[in-house]
């Protein structure tokens, strides 16, 4: 299900935020000589984003953050930029930029993904949060699964429910309603959220698996596949060692090459790019449990690129106003070699998305902002 909102309703928030756009794209039409004097990488087309085409149907891939299956990998992004009629209210929701053959991410291709629209009811009531967490095949069936964690109502008695709830992919991409992650009452602990999902194979057995966060330094392993319901294959009992956040390691999720994913926990959840310490627990046949001792998350080397976010006419913000983040490293272009995606924000009122290739790390091949959601 899509979310459409006639043109002529745009909010002023994004008409703003596709004006800054065009004029960011308006002097890449012919960007010139690259570093070196060496052929330009291809022109910025973040132009063809205002437009809106319908996601290609896929068969099934094995291809990372596949949701419609058509072999390309796709970009999910969360914290859209708000429109200034909701500048103050809920989430805007996910962002799902599906892939192409040419150039990686398509913002003419993506799809706006909601509480409203895609959240599973807890018993009466809709959940107003939806961030995406992880994603991964959890069913098999070729195409990526998106976990989403959601805020369900709880009244601080008991053990609360989970949070957290599956979207699966398909050949027309992430469509419908999701359905609530099921954890066996064996396989939680304490009166925790469960939070922090992981994908991985955990186990070695070349299934997809779960590990998320129970209570008291313990963890949950839920072992894959999974049903469409959203119940595991199978879990035990909760897995003592671990701390309150979880995160896969980098750039491998087998980090010592024994065939075992494995997982980092830490104090804190792991911000992509960003330097930081853990502690390594070791995949094995009984899930991800053996003490793996100290873990380091490096930064990349040298200084993270920005996406060029102007100002009205076109002057650039002072550095101070603007935020830089990674949002992703991997290959989007097809070539086996990462990519760079990152975004830089100016609070949340205005962003810009960029991708940098592997063969050209110094120009952005696509930029675009997230304000293309608010348009339909």
């Amino acid at each position: 299900m899509r979310i459409r909102i006639a043109r002529a309703t745009v909010t002023a928030a994004a008409r703003c935020a596709c004006a800054l756009l065009l004029a960011a794209c308006a002097g890449a039409q012919d960007p010139g000589p690259g570093k070196n004097g060496d052929a330009p990488p291809t022109a910025l087309s973040g132009l063809a984003g205002a437009q809106r085409h319908e996601v290609p149907r896929g068969d099934g891939s094995h291809v990372p953050d596949d949701f419609n299956g058509d072999g390309h990998r796709d970009l999910v992004l969360n914290h859209l930029v708000k429109p200034a009629s909701d500048a103050h209210g809920d989430d805007a929701g996910i962002g799902i930029v599906y892939g192409s053959a040419s150039r990686g991410p398509d913002p003419s291709t993506r799809q706006l993904l909601s509480a409203h629209a895609n959240a599973a009811r807890i018993g009466d009531t809709l959940p107003s949060a939806f961030d995406a967490e992880a994603s991964c095949d959890l069913d098999q069936d070729g195409f990526t699964d998106l976990i989403v964690a959601t805020d369900p109502p709880y009244n601080g008695i008991g053990r609360p429910p989970v949070p957290l709830q599956i979207l699966f992919g398909s050949p027309a991409g992430l469509t419908g309603k999701a359905v609530a992650l099921r954890i066996p009452d064996r396989a939680r602990f304490g009166n925790e959220w469960p939070d922090h999902p992981v994908c991985g194979d955990f186990d070695g057995d070349k299934k997809p698996d779960l590990a998320v966060t129970a209570s008291a330094g313990r963890l949950s392993f839920l072992r894959g596949p999974f049903t469409r319901d959203g119940r595991p294959h199978a879990a035990g009992g909760t897995i003592p060692g671990a701390g309150p956040a979880l995160s896969p390691p980098e750039p491998r999720a087998d980090a010592n090459g024994d065939g075992y994913d494995d997982l980092v926990y830490a104090a804190r959840p792991h911000e992509p790019g960003t330097a930081a310490k853990g502690t390594l627990l070791l995949g094995s046949p009984d899930g991800p449990g053996r003490p793996g001792g100290a873990y380091r998350f490096r930064a990349p080397a040298g200084k993270l690129p920005e996406a060029p976010l102007p100002r009205n006419g076109g002057k650039t913000a002072s550095a101070s106003a603007e935020t830089t983040l990674l949002i992703r490293d991997a290959d989007f272009d097809g070539d086996r070699k990462p990519d760079t995606v990152v975004r830089t924000h100016r609070g949340e009122s205005a962003d810009l998305i960029a991708l940098y290739p592997a063969a050209a790390p110094d120009r952005p091949l696509i930029t675009f902002t997230s304000a293309l959601f608010n348009t339909g």
